[in-house]
């Protein structure tokens, strides 16, 4: 629909008929500027004023009235859009060591690797977080920052679809990536602050104990949940034949269950593919997205339609105003 943001200025539209009745008419010159001995045919006409034609009077008119409607601002709004009216600054930790790359879990009937499977769970988790500022963190030996706190959701599935196993190195640095996601959340409001942590290992690198770290995270109130994945029985080819081992059994499962309990979260042990994408659709139940109970419409400013026609009025009353060059004059007059 059309409307106005400043509607109240059409008041201003009579100001010329106000104008004109109010202000007394210009003098005219009683003494001439010339003085001739006689007179010429249109001296007369000359020596007054020439009344205005009426087309110029509604052209003048005219462009007034789309000056003033300029000035009121006219703005076409759209239909009217959902968006989020508070919404949380969540971090999402991945753990991309050497050892993710195990392939046992499954999507489809297809084996494949722990990072794949994170991969596509969630890369659904951070589709439904609409309102949500979200940031991804990969660690390994490091941990790195891919892509801060945003609200460009795809952005950030962008990033985690290009990363990759090893990427952050081959060991796993459970310390640092708590540590560096405290320090990206310290600025945000303190019930908003949220770190979901997944990893398949053992803390054995980076610089910041990991128990210091959920020391750092309370003070901080950054809440984390913790996710342990990787399958308790794989069967794998040897010398003397196919065995089945357990390829989890490195998972502190005591420290995740620590950091998740003393900050507020919750720790969860995914075996399978299944089990991550409800334990993701758990979170989401747990720190449910923003409220879309607010709406806005995009609005266009169209003031620049009527100042627009208003300036090639004034160009056409400039026109006819211009004296023609006699050269010209001569060519009409043939």
């Amino acid at each position: 629909m059309l409307e106005f943001a400043w509607p109240w200025l059409f008041v201003l539209l009579p100001l010329p008929w106000l104008a004109a009745r109010l202000l007394s008419p210009a003098r005219d010159n009683a003494g001439a500027a010339l003085r001739l001995p006689y007179a010429l045919d249109g001296m007369d006409a000359a020596a007054g004023a020439a009344p205005v034609a009426s087309w110029r009077r509604l052209l003048a008119l005219a462009v007034w009235a789309l000056l003033v409607c300029a000035a009121a601002r006219p703005q076409w709004l759209g239909p009217p859009q959902d968006v989020a009216r508070t919404g949380r600054d969540l971090l999402l930790a991945v753990d991309a060591s050497g050892s993710m790359s195990t392939p046992d879990m499954q999507i489809g009937g297809r084996a494949v690797s722990r990072y794949a499977a994170v991969k596509a769970i969630a890369g659904d988790f951070i589709r439904r977080r609409v309102g949500d500022r979200i940031g991804l963190i990969v660690f390994g030996s490091q941990a790195y920052l891919l892509t801060p706190l945003t609200f460009d959701r795809d952005t950030v599935l962008k990033q985690l679809d290009e990363s990759s196993v090893g990427l952050p190195g081959r060991q796993t640095a459970i310390g640092d990536a708590v540590g560096l996601a405290i320090k990206r959340l310290q600025q945000r409001p303190r019930d908003q602050r949220v770190l979901i942590l997944l990893t398949d290992g053992v803390n054995d690198a980076g610089v910041l104990d990991p128990y210091k770290s959920i020391e750092l995270a309370v003070a901080e109130h950054v809440k984390i949940y913790t996710i342990g994945i990787g399958a308790d029985a794989m069967t794998v080819g040897g010398f003397f034949g196919p065995s089945v081992v357990n390829p989890s059994q490195d998972i502190d499962t005591r420290l995740l269950t620590q950091m998740a309990e003393k900050t507020g979260g919750k720790f969860y042990r995914a075996h399978d593919t299944a089990e991550l994408a409800q334990i993701y659709r758990e979170i989401d139940k747990l720190e449910p997205a923003a409220d879309k109970g607010q709406q806005f419409r995009p609005v266009d400013e169209w003031f620049w339609w009527p100042l627009s026609l208003a300036v090639l009025l004034v160009l056409v009353l400039a026109g006819r105003a211009l004296p023609l060059p006699r050269s010209v004059r001569a060519r009409f007059a043939q």
